[in-house]
């Protein structure tokens, strides 16, 4: 059965959008893939509807020098709740202006959005991305007043790799005594580094994120303990063995997703080990495919199911 018959009719005009061409690059060249992300992301910015939510790029302090961050503020008054976002990419490409999706939780919650530009690789590997995430967090947090967040009522989040590393910081956080959190909300999440699941070996059709240019993403991730046992957590949520204490969570996917296995059976374990969790699985959805086909039906399901998810958590 190919590809196509698997999808909901409304999504297939959406495979167009993410060229065969920056797959591979992914893969196999990522200062290319990055470059033709931001001409398309550049192509696709008139789409974006307009909104009252402010954008403002700022930088601060982290370990080895600043961390670029977007500060998103609705008009709401404060305090208000927050959310750290961490944008999607493979942990390649993608950077922390991500106003469609940043824009839209804005409004629709009320909430103050601190993005972060965490290292990608294979510059970086994950001990970097996931200290940037902590460290911006941090000072989300530290920052709270200035920010006009309320303390009780911040939630961590990210799409694809952005939410492999929002499960992987909900770890780090609950073992190094950082700050409490309300909520993760996990999209379609990268978690599992073996791909050894059902979907992990069905999806490996190169218009869509596959098995071949995923399993490269993470060797360029993981460095040298790819392909080892001795994987962190942190970086791939799947092989933590204790989920118990975590934030209650959220996970959406679809049933033609990559990571639907590795998402599905992570979300069972969340449950399993107490942890408050919600399981949305949307029939016919590739990966990311409700923000390249935003008009299909099975699209606002989802992307209202996610939204609608934050706002409940934060209210």
């Amino acid at each position: 059965m190919g590809l196509i018959s698997k999808l909901d009719p409304e999504l297939v005009h959406g495979l167009e959008v993410f060229p065969v061409e920056m797959y591979a690059a992914i893969g196999d060249d990522p200062p290319a893939a990055r470059q033709m992300f931001d001409e398309l992301t550049a192509a696709m910015a008139d789409l974006i509807p307009p909104s009252d939510v402010t954008a403002e790029d700022r930088t601060i302090p982290g370990p080895d020098g600043d961390i670029p961050i977007v500060v998103y503020q609705p008009p709401d008054e404060a305090p208000r709740p927050g959310l750290l976002w961490i944008h999607g990419g493979g942990y390649i490409i993608g950077s922390a202006r991500d106003d469609a999706t940043c824009n839209a939780f804005a409004e629709h919650v009320g909430c103050t959005i601190v993005s972060v530009d965490y290292r990608l690789a294979p510059e970086a590997i994950y001990k970097q991305s996931v200290s940037d995430c902590f460290t911006a967090l941090n000072w989300m947090v530290d920052n709270a007043g200035e920010l006009g967040i309320d303390k009780s009522r911040i939630a961590i989040g990210g799409n694809s790799a952005g939410g492999g590393l929002t499960a992987g910081l909900a770890l780090y956080n609950r073992d190094n005594d950082g700050p409490e959190l309300a909520f993760q909300l996990l999209i379609y999440p990268m978690l599992d580094d073996t791909h050894e699941t059902p979907s992990g070996h069905e999806i490996v059709y190169e218009i869509v994120w596959h098995r071949e240019v995923s399993l490269k993403a993470w060797r360029m991730y993981l460095g040298d303990e790819f392909g080892t046992e001795n994987v962190s957590p942190y970086a791939a949520a799947a092989r933590a063995k204790d989920l118990s204490g975590l934030p209650p969570a959220f996970v959406s996917v679809g049933t033609v997703d990559l990571f639907r296995d590795e998402d599905i059976d992570y979300a069972q374990r969340l449950m399993a080990a107490g942890v408050p969790t919600e399981l949305e699985v949307y029939p016919g959805m590739f990966h990311a495919g409700e923000r390249v086909a935003p008009e299909a039906d099975v699209s606002q399901r989802m992307f209202n199911g996610y939204l609608d998810a934050l706002k409940r958590a934060l209210a």
